[in-house]
């Protein structure tokens, strides 16, 4: 994991593409655990480097995952259901074909 891409003269990581599955989940946790510091700190260029990174990795693990599980309240019925009082955690596979 060496090879860099490199935009703008800015390095950009390598390609998410490049990485096993392991390693894309690596790098998916470490831009998360630094997403707050880098909004409230971090410079007009770094905040967007970091975006475009976080849109890259994530990009290519939903390319990934097309069918991952998704938790029944994390659906806009769900959050209607949540105000209600309920707190549902049900898990539901969706199709993206």
């Amino acid at each position: 994991m060496n090879e860099h891409d490199t935009r703008d003269d800015t390095m950009t990581g390598v390609d998410p593409g490049r990485l096993d599955d392991q390693q894309l989940m690596k790098e998916l946790e470490t831009i998360h655990r630094t997403r707050h510091d880098t909004l409230l700190y971090g410079s007009n260029d770094a905040l967007r480097a970091h975006n475009d990174r976080m849109a890259r990795l994530e990009g290519e693990w939903l390319r990934r995952n097309p069918r991952r599980p998704v938790a029944a309240g994390r659906t806009r019925e769900g959050a209607r259901e949540r105000g209600c009082g309920q707190t549902s955690v049900e898990v539901t596979n969706f199709s993206t074909n």
